[in-house]
């Protein structure tokens, strides 16, 4: 009397993302989440030292030169470099941008994401290395 009926549940395997190219690429951009996330707390630390002065700052840096934090700073950048390629190309896809009633075409709007990227790299390079 008043047996429960439970619901049938498709085992789902851990890797699940492996067997198409598309979910694979699509989780490994999602992971590189990560890495730009673990950059930024890498930054919040640098300010931190910077306020507990000197020899905090010194000691920090150095930590951020060992061969470790290169091979980090590097694997940080081409996730960076992914997660944001693979954005733009969604960018289109993820908002329609209209003027009046024409639609912008999808290119023009990765066009200008590009554009964007450039002239905020030019201006970040430019205060970093003019001293």
């Amino acid at each position: 009397m008043g047996e429960t009926m439970i619901p049938y549940r498709r085992p789902v395997r851990f890797a699940w993302w492996w067997g198409r190219r598309a979910y694979t690429l699509f989780v490994v951009r999602e992971l590189t989440s990560v890495f730009v996330g673990a950059y930024a707390v890498l930054l919040l630390l640098l300010v931190r030292r910077l306020g507990q002065g000197r020899e905090a700052y010194d000691a920090y840096l150095h930590f951020l030169t060992t061969p470790q934090m290169t091979i980090f700073h590097l694997v940080a950048l081409a996730g960076a470099l992914y997660h944001s390629v693979t954005w733009f190309a969604l960018a289109p896809k993820a908002m329609a941008v209209r003027v009046g009633e024409r639609r912008i075409p999808e290119p023009v709007i990765t066009a200008a994401a590009y554009a964007v990227w450039v002239v905020a790299s030019v201006g970040v390079a430019w205060i970093v290395l003019r001293g």
